[in-house]
C-alpha cells in the first residue's frame, strides 16, 4: 500500500512539473530574452545576471542573454539536461572555472551528485583519462564545498570477468561490429585488440553504470562529439541515439545547447551531420 502511495505521489510530481515546464514555455513566448535571461539565470546560479559588473561587463551582458535568454528557450530539454549537456563540453575543452560554475548549477537545478560524476565519467573513452581526472578534481571540490560527502557510492554493475559480454550487449545493438571490421587487417591483428578495448571499457566498464541511463549516456556523447569535432562518429552516435529512443528534436536541441562552448563551426557542422542521418 505505502508503494502504490508513493508511486502515485511520484507521478503527480511528474505531471506538475510537466504543467511548470509547459506553463514556463507560454510564458517565455510574451517575454523578452533580457527578462528571459534573468530568470533562468537566477534558477540556475542563484543570483544576478546583467549587473553590469566586472571589466567585461559588455561581453557577459552578450553572453548571458545569448546563452540564457535564447539558447536555452530552443527545444524541449530541461534544466537538468541542458547543464548535464554544458558540464560534459566544459570537460572536453577543460575549461575548468566555467565547469566549476555549471557543476554548481547543475546541482542547483536538481542534477544529483552521482549523476554529475556519471556525466564526467561518460567522458573518458572519447577524451582520454587525464582530462577526465582534471574535470573529477574539480566535481569533488565542489561536493566538499558543498557539504557533499565523498567518495559517492559505486555505481559498477558488472564483474570482471564480463566486461565484454555486457558491453557486447550494448554495443552491438547500436553499432553492430562496424568497428571491427574498420581496423580489419592492420599488423599482428591489432585491431581486434582495439575493437576489443572498446567493447570492454567503453561499453563494459562504462555504459554498464547506473546512475544514467543508455538515453543520457548516448546524448551526453552528442555533446561531446560535437565539441571535438568529430562529424564522422558523431554521425554514427546519432543514429545510436535514434534507435535508444531519443528524438531528432531532442538531438537538435543538444547540439544546439553546446553552440555558446564550442562556436558556430562546430555547431553548424554537426547540425550538416544530424539532417544527413535524419533524412536517411
Amino acid at each position: 500500500m505505502l508503494r502504490k502511495i508513493f508511486t502515485l505521489i511520484l507521478i503527480v510530481m511528474g505531471l506538475q512539473t510537466c504543467a511548470y515546464a509547459l506553463n514556463n514555455n507560454e510564458e517565455d513566448k510574451n517575454m523578452t530574452r533580457t527578462e528571459i535571461c534573468i530568470n533562468n539565470f537566477r534558477e540556475l546560479f542563484k543570483g544576478e545576471a546583467l549587473t553590469n559588473a566586472g571589466d567585461d561587463s559588455e561581453m557577459m551582458a552578450i553572453l548571458q542573454k545569448y546563452i540564457f535568454g535564447e539558447v536555452f528557450t530552443i527545444g524541449e530539454l530541461n534544466f537538468k539536461q541542458r547543464e548535464m549537456i554544458t558540464v560534459t563540453s566544459l570537460t572536453v575543452q577543460q575549461t575548468l572555472p566555467q565547469l566549476k560554475a555549471h557543476i554548481n548549477a547543475a546541482l542547483n537545478v536538481g542534477v544529483t551528485p552521482i549523476e554529475l560524476r556519471e556525466t564526467i565519467y561518460q567522458c573518458a573513452p572519447f577524451i582520454g583519462f587525464p582530462k577526465t581526472l582534471n574535470a573529477l578534481v574539480i566535481l569533488n571540490e565542489t561536493f566538499k564545498e558543498r557539504g557533499i560527502k565523498t567518495p559517492l557510492k559505486s555505481t559498477a554493475t558488472v564483474e570482471e570477468n564480463e566486461r565484454y559480454e555486457k558491453g557486447f550487449a550494448i554495443q552491438n545493438p547500436l553499432y553492430g561490429d562496424e568497428i571491427e571490421k574498420a581496423l580489419s587487417g592492420l599488423p599482428d591483428d591489432m585491431g581486434k585488440d582495439v575493437s576489443g578495448f572498446l567493447t570492454e571499457v567503453c561499453f563494459g566498464d562504462f555504459y554498464t553504470r547506473s546512475g544514467l541511463d543508455i538515453k543520457t549516456r548516448e546524448l551526453l556523447v552528442i555533446s561531446i562529439l560535437v565539441t571535438t569535432g568529430n562529424t564522422n562518429t558523431l554521425k554514427s552516435h546519432i543514429e545510436g541515439n535514434l534507435k535508444v529512443g531519443n528524438t531528432k528534436e531532442d538531438i537538435t536541441a543538444a547540439i544546439i545547447q553546446c553552440m555558446p562552448y564550442v562556436g558556430f563551426p562546430n555547431t553548424i557542422s554537426a547540425l550538416k551531420a544530424a539532417k544527413e542521418v535524419f533524412s536517411k
